[in-house]
């Protein structure tokens, strides 16, 4: 049994402060979360949840004031930690601002849960210390480029961000990239491999086949110019025979670093530009470019790409350009909640879904119909901090977050209303509640309503009109 002192009086004294802060209805883990302050060790909490549900259930039973007054006496009980007021400083930030970068790959359609909480941090930042935010659509892979992503992502970025400089599709910026890559040829960086094949995968850098060095290391700057313009020609190599790579040392440790590759011939349809280019720059390319452009101080990115953070740091260095200060993010990995696009496309096809509109989905315009504001996200990142540690949750418990916090924010701008809930001949005093499930449906009468946030007394809480409808958003 753990050794905190008082543990059940202090459990006590959490319960009734969470309740009295959230109108009187206590959550469990919102007193399990401090007790790992006072001491408690993961291995104890299977022990001590009983004992919390139980004390929950007390509380709840309570009135608001019994609340408030038993905690008067309850909370000396209670540890107050100095809390951090939003994410951490960034180092060597520039009187002018910060310029930073978001950049969803093209392969969604809409931004998911993993787009708004990766993507949050560089916003709050700019907010922060001002200057620029862009919006980079990385849609140089043909084959994988989802054609709704062009208006879907400036728009789902200006909602939940609100504070995107520009916005663009790397794809329109094609001969940049192209100039870019001769240059680098030019100053013997690059070369082109004309022994590729026992390779795949050459779209995604980071999952291509492990390779051995090769003599085309050793071309020559007029050898390597003439086989890119042969890429480069109709008439030239085919697809599959040549690739752009950039030359590294023989030394490092991690293979997937060495000569990896920038550029290769793909002669797929391009959604956004169709068939006007056959050579297509990678991800390595096209970032270091816009980056350097850009003239980027601060990259805030998820830690997968650390790999490719390293590739294109290395080209940084060939030319003698300062490094953007960098950091990682961990993930957010649930148990029970689906984000990836491949998965959700399959059940929306085998019927669990009724589309990429449902409000089970976790993607940004299911957010905004349902009420939650692009504030609650930002509070949940600063709460976290900028942490490389993936964080392991069910739905439930994300939600659980996400919905005090959001509460918070729209109980001022809510309107208390009243409704009956017999049907009404008069369908203009008619509303349809709509529950998380999007399967159930309640009826309530009401005269004209005023306002689109709507909090049901001695219901089940905040919801979001929207028209006739009210899409449930949270208790």
């Amino acid at each position: 049994m753990t050794k905190i002192e008082n543990i059940e009086e202090k459990m006590l004294a959490y319960a009734l402060k969470n309740a009295v802060e959230h109108g009187g209805n206590c959550q469990s883990g919102a007193v399990l979360s401090p007790l790992f302050h006072e001491g408690l060790e993961k291995s104890e909490v299977k022990n001590v949840m009983p004992q919390i549900n139980e004390i929950v259930k007390k509380v709840n039973s309570m009135s608001l004031d019994e609340q408030k007054s038993e905690l008067e006496e309850a909370e000396k009980l209670i540890s107050h930690r100095k809390e951090r007021v939003g994410l951490p400083d960034l180092e060597d930030v520039p009187a002018t601002g910060i310029i930073t970068r978001f950049s969803p790959s093209s392969s969604a359609s809409a931004f998911h849960i993993g787009h708004i909480l990766t993507g949050m941090p560089s916003s709050l930042y700019v907010k922060k210390y001002g200057g620029k935010l862009y919006l980079r659509i990385e849609d140089t892979n043909p084959e994988k480029t989802v054609p709704e992503c062009y208006e879907s992502f400036p728009k789902e970025a200006e909602w939940i961000f609100g504070n995107i400089t520009e916005h663009y599709a790397q794809s329109d910026r094609m001969s940049k990239y192209y100039s870019f890559a001769e240059e680098l040829l030019k100053k013997g960086f690059a070369f082109v491999c004309t022994c590729i094949k026992e390779e795949e995968n050459e779209a995604e850098p980071e999952t291509h086949k492990i390779r051995e060095p090769c003599k085309c290391r050793n071309n020559s700057i007029k050898d390597n110019q003439d086989k890119w313009k042969r890429m480069l020609d109709s008439n030239g190599f085919k697809e599959g025979e040549a690739v752009l790579r950039f030359k590294t040392s023989l030394d490092s440790k991690n293979q997937a670093l060495i000569d990896f590759p920038l550029a290769r011939i793909n002669l797929a349809n391009h959604p956004h530009v169709g068939n006007k280019y056959r050579v297509w720059p990678l991800m390595n390319l096209c970032v270091t470019y816009d980056d350097i452009e850009q003239k980027c101080t601060h990259i805030i990115r998820a830690k997968e790409h650390r790999d490719n953070a390293l590739r294109q740091g290395m080209i940084f260095e060939a030319l003698k350009i300062p490094l953007p200060h960098t950091y990682f993010l961990g993930r957010y990995k649930f148990t029970d909640l689906e984000i990836s696009k491949t998965k959700i496309t399959e059940r929306i096809k085998n019927g669990e879904f009724k589309g990429w509109d449902d409000i089970r989905l976790p993607l940004a315009r299911n957010f905004k119909r349902r009420g939650y504001q692009p504030e609650a996200f930002a509070k949940m990142v600063e709460q976290r901090g900028l942490s490389e540690v993936d964080k392991v949750m069910t739905q439930k418990d994300f939600f659980a977050v996400l919905n005090n916090l959001n509460r918070e924010i729209i109980k001022s701008m809510s309107v208390d209303i009243e409704f009956s809930k017999k049907k009404s001949k008069d369908l203009t005093n008619v509303y349809t509640l709509l529950m998380d499930n999007a399967s159930e449906s309640k009826i309530y009468t009401k005269e004209k309503l005023e306002s689109e946030k709507i909090y049901f007394l001695k219901e089940i809480g905040f919801a979001k009109l929207n028209d006739k409808t009210m899409w449930f958003c949270h208790e």
